[in-house]
């Protein structure tokens, strides 16, 4: 990672210190029962060796677990820096009031029963947020599985499991106990090194956002693990995650994204469901590393913790079976990674201690018997090729007693490489081998992480290449574009919900809009008859289109609102007749507020730009291929506003029918700066005038470079608003 200036620690990281780092620690309903939650903590709490004082609270007990109890928080002598508590929920308030009189600071509550009950356990959780902040204290929970800090000094285990992994530089937070129960058992079998651990339960107080600011500071941390149901603070998480992700990779599991899933986590932690379209343009925006299954998770946590990012997307595959060899170079390239043919050099060098029958292009087979020797040699050689970036090693059992070896001779291999090459390259093993499936490679101070399939280090790679690729781009500006009327803009909106309420603008009102904004509306004009129509048909110059002009007809193709390329005057009259006629019968006459006569533009490629509000994340900006083909194809990239500078160019780079807007077979490449300035003026507007709810401009053609483009179609809906509180 390359160094970060030190930021200056927020108020809120400074203030879990006490989390962390507690010198004293008392556990308040530290039962004897061997069964209780707070026996457990208590035991977990001596079995990690805690490096401070334990304190078990227990009004019933003289002694638990060895440890002296005390009745009461207040009758603990000295000061208790860190309050673990699982009482029943009706004394959970009485024994914050004691905190509150011992100057405890620090409090985790294990504790269920709160809002995640329903509206008995709501008002109690808000009786208990007044409470911790009324009096200055730092609450994580309730409903939480507790915290953990791996550090050598502290070695503090405040659950109610056992298992604690070795100390590392992955830090991890949880929104579910459980889940956070599996990954912390599997970190302790992959060896995956952790340097804390919280489970935040409701986030009462101390939420995901607040640890990321902490870890962000923390020098024990080098990574950043997320499970989330919900994100409570869009724009927030925005700000915070992408100036984290700037130092340090933050890899999120997001559950709920299916409505089943929506329903189960708002059963246990009264979230809100959360659209998934928003967060993927979020993760997006703000450089998060998504993972979309727990063993993926759990892949890149110990892919993008334990080994240096790599430069570039060339890899070698070294392996000792073709068939696995050949999965693993198929789905590299399913990747877009990389597999180029070695040097010469490089050749030859493996030719000189490789079998004859072994391959040495890319990928390098060594054979199934290859020694010790053999396997170190190659990959120190391999690691050490000028034409790689990254190396992936496929190990398939031949005889079981070759493990050993063959092992030893990769941890040779790496080793000497990493001695005697001045650039460092991740390294990722498959290791098929039955019956020492559980084996880890670790050589001084570095674990290499190893995997079950040929496919997963591909996809580690890709993701790692993505995050360094938005890490090292600029954070992009917001134009402020001084020449839009936003006044104007905003009066427009006003009156019509004065007018006629909430709906869609009238068509007039929608070009008033977009033209108070400097957005390039294609030439056009109202007309209320035939004859007026035609009037303005010559105005403009033939060939024309004539569209209907309606508020309420959002779909006018399917009423046969739009007729195109009309050559004369009677073809116009003719098209503004057969519209009201299909309206009359469609028993719609009073629909028609005229037509919108427009010149033909044939030049150009139909693209599409639009916003929808989210009622959590706010506007939530699309841009795709235009016309029909949004609908039929679905090629349509989002991104929360304010849109950047970056946030457009990148919008405009990821659809898939990109090729469509550069130089293709003939066809001159589109106005991209064009396209990027009306995302921009789009994301000004919207987020200049919460009244607007809803916005499509399609088609707009994308003229050829230089000439700009025109929004031929638009529809724009208003909402009130609520007043702020």
């Amino acid at each position: 990672m390359p160094a970060q200036p030190a930021a200056r620690q927020s108020r809120a990281a400074v203030s879990l210190n006490s989390f962390f780092h507690p010198r004293t620690v008392a556990v308040v309903g530290a039962s004897r029962k061997a069964d209780g939650i707070g026996h457990r903590i208590l035991l977990a709490l001596l079995g990690s060796r805690f490096s401070g004082a334990i304190f078990p609270v227990n009004p019933h007990a003289s002694e638990v677990a060895g440890l002296k109890a005390f009745p009461s928080l207040t009758a603990v002598p000295g000061p208790v820096d860190l309050a673990v508590i699982a009482v029943p929920p009706d004394v959970v308030l009485a024994v914050i009031d004691d905190c509150a009189a011992k100057q405890i600071q620090a409090v985790v509550l294990i504790t269920a029963g709160f809002a995640e009950t329903g509206a008995s356990g709501m008002s109690l959780e808000q009786q208990l947020l007044e409470k911790v902040r009324r009096h200055r204290i730092r609450l994580i929970g309730p409903n939480c599985f507790g915290l953990m800090n791996l550090d050598p000094a502290v070695r503090l285990n405040a659950t109610y499991t056992p298992a604690f992994p070795p100390a590392g530089r992955v830090a991890f937070a949880s929104e579910s106990g459980g889940f956070g129960l599996a990954v912390v058992t599997a970190a302790q079998r992959l060896n995956l090194g952790l340097s804390g651990f919280v489970s935040v339960g409701n986030h009462a107080d101390v939420s995901v956002l607040d640890l990321l600011e902490y870890w962000e500071q923390d020098k024990s941390t080098d990574a950043i693990l997320l499970y989330l149901e919900t994100i409570v603070e869009p724009r927030r998480f925005r700000l915070i995650a992408g100036r984290v992700g700037r130092r340090k990779p933050i890899i999120v599991l997001k559950g709920g994204r299916t409505a089943a899933g929506q329903s189960a986590a708002g059963s246990h932690t009264a979230a809100l469901a959360t659209n998934e379209t928003a967060v993927d343009a979020l993760f997006t925006q703000c450089g998060v590393i998504r993972a979309n299954t727990l063993d993926e998770f759990l892949a890149l946590a110990t892919g993008l913790s334990a080994q240096p990012m790599p430069h570039g997307r060339r890899v070698g595959i070294l392996t000792n079976s073709g068939g696995p060899g050949v999965l693993c170079a198929d789905s590299c390239v399913a990747e877009g990674l990389n597999l180029p043919q070695l040097s010469d050099p490089t050749q030859s060098a493996l030719a000189s201690f490789l079998p004859p029958t072994a391959a040495l292009s890319n990928p390098v087979d060594v054979i199934g018997f290859a020694t010790e020797d053999q396997h170190a040699r190659a990959v120190e050689t391999m690691l050490t090729a000028d034409t790689l970036d990254a190396l992936i090693i496929v190990h398939v059992s031949v005889r079981p007693e070759d493990n050993p070896p063959v092992a030893a001779g990769i941890v040779r291999g790496i080793r000497a490489a990493r001695r005697t090459s001045g650039k460092q390259k991740p390294v990722y093993i498959c290791w098929m081998a039955e019956g020492d499936l559980d084996r880890t490679f670790t050589m001084d101070g570095e674990t290499i992480p190893t995997y079950p399939h040929p496919e997963i280090p591909a996809r580690i790679i890709n993701r790692a290449l993505t995050y360094t690729t938005w890490r090292h781009q600029p954070t992009g500006q917001m134009p402020r574009y001084p020449d839009a009327d936003l006044d104007n803009a905003k009066a427009i909106c006003s009156k019509a919900l004065s007018d006629h309420g909430p709906g869609w603008l009238t068509t007039q009102e929608t070009r008033a809009l977009l033209a108070a904004m400097q957005l390039p509306l294609a030439q056009g004009r109202i007309a209320a008859t035939a004859e007026d129509a035609v009037k303005i048909a010559g105005e403009i110059g033939y060939p024309v289109a004539v569209k209907l002009a309606s508020h309420t007809i959002l779909h006018k193709t399917e009423i046969g609102g739009v007729r195109l390329n009309l050559a004369g005057e009677q073809a116009v009259r003719d098209a503004f007749e057969a519209i009201r006629a299909r309206l009359a019968q469609e028993g719609k006459p009073d629909a028609m507020e005229g037509v919108l006569v427009q010149p033909m533009i044939s030049d150009g490629v139909e693209v599409m730009a639009g916003m929808t509000r989210d009622p959590l994340f706010g506007p939530l900006i699309a841009f795709g291929l235009g016309g029909i083909h949004v609908e039929i194809l679905g090629d349509v990239q989002f991104r929360l506003a304010p849109l950047t500078d970056r946030d457009a160019a990148e919008m405009v780079e990821k659809i898939k029918g990109h090729r469509l807007l550069q130089d293709y077979r003939g066809r001159p490449a589109a106005d991209r700066e064009a396209i990027e300035e009306v995302l921009l003026r789009l994301s000004r507007l919207v987020e200049e005038i919460p009244e607007i709810s809803e916005l499509d401009l399609n088609p707009i053609f994308a003229l050829p470079a230089g000439q700009g483009c025109k929004i031929v179609d638009a529809r724009i809906r208003v909402e009130k608003t609520s007043p702020a509180v």
